[in-house]
Formats: C-alpha cells, sequence, structure tokens
C-alpha cells in the first residue's frame, strides 16, 4: 500500500510493488488497448509479468464478446492469453447466474449474442436476444405473452434495446421471485476524440425504473467480478493489483476487495479527478482514490526487464 494515497509509481516503487503482488488484474480498454490497437508496450508489459511469474487477470464490464473473442483480440495485439484468464461481464453473469443464484429455467436476456453464447454454454437457455419490434396498443402491451419458464430477467449491452423489450422485462419482474441481474451500471461509453455513446448502465436503470426494484450488479465495481476470479485462482486480495483507467469502476472494485489499486492515465479518469476525490472529505468517493497512478502501464516496463 502507498504511504499516502494517489502516490506516482516511479523508480524503486515500481520493483516494490511488484514484488509484494503475485497477481495482477488488468481493465482492457483504455488500460491495455484503446479500441484495436494496443497501448504502446502493454504487451510487453503482459508478457513478462507472466515470465516473471505472476498471474495476470483480464477484467472487463464489456458484455458483448466472449471470452474466446477476447483472446483472439489479446492475440491479434501481440498479447499472451488465454480463456480462463478472462473474466468479461457475460461469462461472470452466467457464473452468477449457475454458482450464486443457481436459477432452475431460462433467462430474459436483453444483451447481446455473446452473453447468450456465455449463458447457454453453463446449460441455462436464453430468450429475448436481437430486434423486438413493437405492436398493438398498451393493453396489448402490459398483456404480452410470456414464457412461464423464465426466472431471470438479465440486461447487459443490447443495441437491439427497445420500448417492447423494456415492456416484457417489466413483465417478467412483476412475476414473483423473478430474478434481475445487470452487467454493470456504466453510464457511458468513451470513443476516440472525446464522443461518447449511451453505456449499459443506462439500459440497466431504464428496467429498474420501469420494475420498481433493483438489479443485482455483477460487474466492477461489484465484489463479485474479483470473487469470480478469486475463487477460481484462490487469489489473495491482499497479494494482488488491480490497474485500471476508472476510479469508479476499476479502482473501486479493488479498494472494495482489499487489492491495491492502479490508475493509469490512458483512459477515462484523470490525476485531477483522483485528487477531487481524495480532498472531498466524502468516504465513499474515497474508495475511487488509487494508491498509484502512472502515465500508461508502459512505466512498468523498466522494472520487469531489469
Amino acid at each position: 500500500m502507498a504511504a499516502s494515497k494517489c502516490t506516482r509509481l516511479t523508480g524503486y516503487l515500481v520493483k516494490q510493488l511488484l514484488d509484494s503482488v503475485d497477481s495482477v488484474l488488468f481493465d482492457c480498454d483504455g488500460v491495455i488497448w484503446r479500441g484495436d490497437q494496443a497501448i504502446p508496450g502493454a504487451p510487453d508489459v503482459i508478457n513478462l509479468l507472466k515470465k516473471n511469474g505472476k498471474r495476470v487477470f483480464f477484467v472487463t464490464n464489456n458484455s458483448t464478446k466472449t471470452r474466446k473473442m477476447y483472446v483472439d483480440k489479446l492475440a491479434t495485439l501481440g498479447f499472451n492469453a488465454c480463456e480462463e484468464e478472462v473474466f468479461g461481464t457475460a461469462y461472470c453473469s452466467a457464473m452468477y447466474l449457475k454458482t450464486v443464484s443457481k436459477i432452475q429455467g431460462k433467462v430474459y436476456l436483453i444483451g447481446s449474442n455473446a452473453m447468450r453464447q456465455e449463458i447457454e454454454n453453463v446449460g441455462i437457455q436464453t430468450i429475448g436476444v436481437g430486434p423486438d419490434p413493437i405492436s398493438g396498443v398498451q393493453i396489448d402491451w402490459a398483456n404480452v405473452s410470456l414464457d412461464p419458464e423464465v426466472k431471470a430477467v438479465v440486461v447487459g449491452f443490447d443495441q437491439h434495446f427497445s420500448y417492447m423489450k423494456l415492456n416484457k422485462a417489466l413483465q417478467y419482474l412483476s412475476v414473483p421471485g423473478c430474478l434481475f441481474v445487470g452487467t454493470n451500471t456504466d453510464t457511458r461509453l468513451p470513443l476516440e476524440g472525446g464522443k461518447a455513446v449511451p453505456g449499459t448502465g443506462c439500459l440497466v436503470k431504464a428496467v429498474e425504473t420501469a420494475a420498481q426494484r433493483p438489479a443485482q450488479v455483477v460487474g466492477k465495481p461489484s465484489n463479485f467480478m474479483f470473487d469470480c476470479v478469486a475463487g477460481q485462482f484462490n487469489l489473495d486480495p491482499a497479494r494482488s493489483l488491480m490497474v485500471g483507467d476508472r476510479l469508479d469502476t476499476d479502482i473501486m472494485l479493488g479498494t472494495n476487495c482489499g487489492l491495491k489499486t492502479l490508475l493509469t492515465l490512458t483512459g477515462v479518469s484523470t490525476i485531477a479527478d483522483a485528487v477531487d476525490h481524495q480532498t472531498s472529505g466524502c468516504p465513499n468517493r474515497a474508495g475511487m482514490v488509487p494508491d498509484y497512478y502512472v502515465d500508461t502501464i508502459a512505466e512498468l516496463l523498466p522494472a520487469l526487464q531489469g
């Protein structure tokens, strides 16, 4: 742990930090890549960490890719990775349904084909993926045909999100005992050039508002995301490091779960954001202050090469 939070990671501190951990969890977009381009030096950092005996995991709130899709992208960009190291919210949602809620039935899924694949890979059937145009009038919508085998509504990123999907989610969630799971609460997806598009959190919030009940969120900063990794690989939080570019998801996850935290400035959050949280006097915001920060994870290279 840094002597004081929000410490710039340089010189001997890099080796000291790396020596103090056995496992390193990386967010992906904005940390090891931006769009379809690797952050310069990032593949070398990942590959050298592994060569030096560290366990490396990729932990992302993106629900639009399967583990295999992530491994294919990692390989294309020069990263040495395998499926077991990838924990996206599509996979983690499937694990939540199977191991925590242990649902016996189908899932009404507002999400991607990747989510459908991951959920069906654990033996749970899904319905709902793809466009769902509206027809009829309000009384028809309220009495829309429902599958009696549906025992959960799961909301991830869905480019086909619509009023009818929102309505069906409401009708299913009005049935006593129906589980409600959201992948994550990220409200905006930042793009290059300062642009942004609505994130999954907007869809989750819409369903929460309609159903008048909160979702069980599995993605960062929920503890379940780390528990999912730790449960399979027996990680010690005190000897683990979370590396991310978002204070409200990556760094908060690390804080919540007792990991060391490192902010990289190649993505969403800035050091000014971190200082604002640090000086706010608000206990909740204090959880978004990283132990350390770097301009880019490439700054870890000298210690790894030495």
